[in-house]
């Protein structure tokens, strides 16, 4: 073995032959830390033996028996349940409710039927495990304790572990071979074999490691919690993400009381589904009709408020966006957007003005995506463009007319994926009017709608 000393950024993991006092990738000062690392040479590569290989065709398919929640929202993002032997992060913001649905997820799955447990080991005659083990490095177990009496969880079968070595946490995981184990959160724990403070890059991804040869090793699911920084990643490296087998995202305003549960990464399962739940006092609840709870304050007769079909994964979702247009009291209008991209708010403000001749340019855009729905998807664009125009006219639609539609550069409207969907649930709701291609083909056919169909 040839050793070689490198020196690796505590903060961001970027490598370097020297030390100086800066890290040159992110720049941060006194983040360089001396790490040995062991290098083959080619005559010793040359030696090694060939690795035995396997014909796909030779290789027996078969299906995972997953691991329900009891908590539909989170089966569906999931795919249908935890895959055994699977390695889920978690991350959220600091307070959004990490701690209060990972203890709901262990709650289900703590009372799930000792029959159907047995049922998806595949051996109806084996004493199952419905015990979840709970390793915490930044509460006690009594800090426990006060949130699941105040979800209403007795916890019976969920053990606590307050250990922050990854050693003797790994070590405990493969004595109780528990039915899922809980690692929050994961900047708390710390490896020995690494020299790093917690909650570094180091530290973090070395953990993780660990953590996903020990789920497939025992076949136990291990689900990590991580914190999201300001930037929305999760804190430590970004390479976390590619580490595990499935990441998931709990989102939403803390001034709203809705969440949702997204996907962002599953190995087996669809990517971009979504869960909705509302925060409560017994914690998060699932939200059964998405569409009538975002519209629930909609008002019909008011300039500037448009209801569009955005589509999260595969489900529809019925969103009210609104728009308010005043004249600017500075020499640079303000263009403000909750809820959706503000370079595309700009991109749309622009083809308004240079194509369908409306004079923007004194006025200040505030744009909201009503009950802190975040849309991504360019299907919103006709939408948005409709309200802008409508609150700058003053003139509101009618009741029940849904908008969707892909505004191009040239004032085309282009049509989106998934029409019917969003068409029949639409319909579902008593809308009868549609303005989307292929009704519309240009910004100027649209914007002559709001005049037909004006009340």
């Amino acid at each position: 073995m040839i050793t070689r000393n490198t020196f690796e950024c505590s903060s961001c993991g970027a490598q370097s032959s020297k030390w100086s006092g800066r890290c040159l990738d992110c720049g941060k000062w006194g983040s360089l830390e001396e790490a040995v690392r062991e290098a083959r040479s080619e005559k010793l590569g040359a030696r090694s033996r060939p690795a035995k290989t396997t014909v796909f065709a030779d290789v027996r398919g078969h299906d995972v028996p997953r691991i329900p929640t009891k908590i539909a929202e989170v089966d569906r993002v999931l795919g249908g349940g935890i895959v055994p032997g699977s390695l889920i992060l978690l991350g959220g913001e600091p307070g959004i409710g990490k701690s209060t649905i990972i203890l709901q997820i262990a709650q289900g799955i703590a009372t799930r039927d000792p029959f159907s447990v047995a049922t998806e080991n595949g051996s109806p005659n084996s004493s199952p495990s419905t015990t979840v083990l709970y390793c915490s490095g930044e509460e006690s177990a009594e800090q426990i304790k006060m949130r699941l009496d105040r979800l209403g969880i007795k916890g019976r079968t969920t053990h606590y572990c307050g250990e922050t070595d990854i050693d003797a946490i790994i070590a405990t995981i493969r004595e109780q071979k528990p039915s899922l184990a809980i690692v929050d959160s994961i900047q708390t724990m710390r490896s020995a074999e690494v020299q790093s403070e917690a909650g570094s890059i180091t530290q973090v991804r070395a953990i993780t490691v660990r953590l996903l040869e020990t789920a497939k090793a025992t076949g136990i699911p291990i689900v990590i919690i991580g914190h999201v920084t300001k930037e929305g990643s999760v804190a430590g490296p970004k390479t976390l993400e590619h580490l595990v087998d499935t990441v998931l995202y709990l989102e939403g305003d803390k001034s709203h009381m809705y969440r949702l549960l997204r996907a962002v990464k599953n190995r087996f399962g669809a990517l971009d589904e979504i869960g909705v739940f509302e925060m409560q006092s017994a914690g998060l609840q699932e939200v059964q009709n998405p569409s009538k709870v975002f519209l629930d304050e909609h008002e019909t007769h008011t300039s500037g408020t448009v209801v569009t079909v955005a589509m999260e994964g595969s489900r529809p979702f019925l969103v009210e966006i609104q728009a308010l247009v005043t004249k600017t009291v500075f020499g640079y209008p303000q263009r403000r957007a909750d809820g959706f991209d503000t370079n595309r708010l700009q991109l749309l403000i622009a083809v308004l003005t240079e194509r369908a001749k409306l004079s923007l340019g004194s006025y200040d855009v505030f744009l909201n995506v009503a009950g802190g729905f975040q849309i991504t998807e360019p299907a919103a664009d006709l939408a948005i463009a409709l309200a802008i125009a409508s609150a700058l006219k003053n003139t509101p639609l009618t009741q029940k007319t849904v908008v969707f539609g892909e505004v191009g550069l040239g004032g085309e409207i282009r049509r989106v994926p998934l029409d019917e969907k969003r068409r029949a649930e639409a319909k579902r709701f008593g809308y009868t009017s549609v303005i989307a291609p292929p009704e519309v083909r240009s910004l100027t056919d649209a914007l002559k709608k709001i005049t037909s169909l004006s009340s």
